[in-house]
């Protein structure tokens, strides 16, 4: 069957079921992770499950949450985000739940922040940024920014995403993801810019994987073979939106590999525009998504723009769709991550299905001001 669309092309296959990681999901649509910052004490609340269910009942496939604390002093910057370890598991418990209720599926996002922390924050304002090395936080100021991690941190920081996958599971979610991407902790390690090391966890390629390498090993084993584990990473960080992570497709192989072969079950290709060439200069429109899965075998999500004009703070619920099309139909798509056009209508995914997109709510920035 084919879905009548209200822009060119045909996207008919977003909307087909697929077994994606041991999955059955109803279309390959997923809600990409957006924190929203309306936990102010950590934990999860009914309005929070209220705002997934509604995004599962619009027509999501699966659900990725904002991303969430583990459990360790250091991973921490931003306020209001929830945590996933202690007392706010019992409210992750309604949240997936609910989903389930409403026959959704979804995922916890593990996440921390590395050297975005700077000293003074909570939860313990002694503690500060912790990164693969000193001072890689050009936000802060003078030398006080970030120290490097230690052998025992990285052990304890470690566990801490490992006891976190455990919960996910025991809670019932589908699977679990890591952030990293963006800058963040797992990325530093990954990046040659942030991670100056020279012992075992830096270096080269190699050397610069082994840490979210141990961490997904670590979650592979406290959740077992069967239980879906999905990473994103990016090629841009916050700190430079030019940058890549790998200039070329051999070296991207060369620090993707190791990440799957540590236990992944999914890589989430965190890109500006999805539709963009990955590798302009091979003369190839083939975006990242494809690259990724060629070089790894594994399947992946895309996202980036999609149902945005452009990347900005106000922009119509149909923007970008037409540039779908072409990488949708050539199998490079295996699911789709959508952030801010399913933050502005819940219901954008079933629009989109029925040819209906532009009857949508666009994004705007005020819209973040209430969980909706």
């Amino acid at each position: 069957m084919k879905w009548r669309t209200s822009v060119s092309g045909d996207l008919s296959r977003l909307f087909e079921p697929v077994d994606i990681a041991g999955l059955r999901l109803p279309n390959r649509l997923v809600m990409a992770p957006m924190s929203r910052y309306f936990c102010p004490d950590g934990i999860p609340h009914a309005g929070v499950a209220e705002y997934y269910r509604k995004r599962v009942e619009g027509g999501i496939g699966l659900v990725l949450s904002e991303a969430t604390y583990i459990d360790h002093p250091s991973a921490e910057c931003y306020e209001a985000v929830p945590r996933f370890h202690g007392p706010a598991l019992e409210g992750w418990k309604q949240v997936i739940d609910t989903v389930h209720a409403a026959g959704g599926k979804m995922f916890p996002q593990l996440w921390h922040v590395g050297s975005f922390r700077q000293p003074g924050m909570a939860p313990d304002p002694s503690v500060p940024g912790l990164g693969p090395s000193e001072n890689t936080n050009p936000a802060a100021a003078g030398d006080a920014a970030t120290r490097a991690l230690t052998e025992a941190e990285i052990a304890d920081i470690i566990a801490a995403y490992a006891q976190a996958a455990a919960d996910a599971k025991r809670l019932g979610f589908d699977g679990v993801e890591l952030h990293g991407a963006h800058g963040y902790l797992l990325d530093e390690f990954l990046w040659e810019r942030t991670n100056r090391r020279t012992d075992d966890w830096g270096g080269d390629h190699v050397g610069r994987t082994r840490f979210p390498a141990a961490v997904i090993a670590a979650v592979r084993a406290a959740v077992g073979p069967d239980f879906p584990v999905s990473m994103r990473w990016s090629q841009w960080k916050q700190q430079d939106y030019r940058v890549a992570l790998a200039d070329t497709p051999e070296t991207l192989g060369e620090i993707l590999r190791p990440l799957a072969d540590a236990g992944l079950s999914i890589l989430h290709c965190s890109t500006r525009r999805v539709w963009e060439p990955a590798f302009p200069e091979r003369d190839e429109d083939r975006i990242m998504s494809s690259w990724v899965k060629e070089l790894t075998g594994l399947p992946t999500i895309s996202v980036g723009g999609v149902g945005l004009e452009q990347a900005g703070i106000k922009s119509s619920a149909a923007g970008s769709l037409e540039t779908l099309a072409a990488p949708l139909n050539r199998g490079e798509i295996d699911l789709l991550a959508v952030g801010r056009a399913v933050l502005a209508d819940p219901n954008w995914p079933k629009l989109v299905r029925d040819g209906r997109a532009e009857e949508g709510k666009g994004f705007d920035k005020a819209q973040l001001a209430e969980l909706i």
